[in-house]
């Protein structure tokens, strides 16, 4: 075979006595999927393993937001749930005393209600010039801005304040 019969790609350079070695393919793509493998074991394990103390207690940080208030200038009022899920029981006071429920059968005569019982206190006591409203757990928000509204009607109000009871 004569060495013009060969590609040209396979002959010798003209100057050179050696060949040039063939370029390393280069892998690009890994194979990802024996770390996604020992990702999910690893994962599992840690579910697995790990023991869950549904008893332990967790320390809350304090609230940012609030302020100690003096109670003997406030006028308390006390939200808590009611029967049905739509409605809640106000009490002119602090607790939920059954002698302190203020009847919450008409929304207008309950608002009355508490701004005669509010502007009652304010004239007992000339220092009570802040309302706390104290809201219990499961209690909507469209309840206690209620009692609020009705409570910022007496003019000798200054502030108004919201707590959120822990036990019911």
């Amino acid at each position: 075979m004569a060495e013009d019969a060969l590609p040209e790609e396979f002959a010798a350079p003209p100057h050179s006595g050696t060949m040039k070695p063939r370029r390393a393919l280069e892998d690009t793509e890994m194979d990802i999927t024996p770390m996604i493998d020992i990702t999910f074991l690893l994962l599992i394990f840690f579910i697995v393993a790990s023991k869950m103390d549904e008893a332990a207690n967790v320390p809350l940080p304090p609230a940012k937001t609030g302020k100690a208030i003096l109670v003997k200038q406030c006028v308390i009022i006390t939200v808590g749930p009611g029967d049905t899920d739509d409605t809640a029981k106000v009490y002119a006071g602090d607790g939920d005393a059954p002698e302190n429920l203020v009847d919450s059968s008409d929304v207008d005569a309950l608002e009355k209600a508490l701004q005669d019982y509010v502007e009652e206190q304010v004239s007992s006591d000339p220092h009570k010039t802040m309302v706390l409203i104290k809201g219990g757990k499961g209690v909507k928000y469209k309840h206690v801005y209620m009692v609020g509204k009705s409570a910022a009607r007496v003019a000798a109000i200054t502030q108004m304040n919201w707590a959120v009871m822990e036990v019911n």
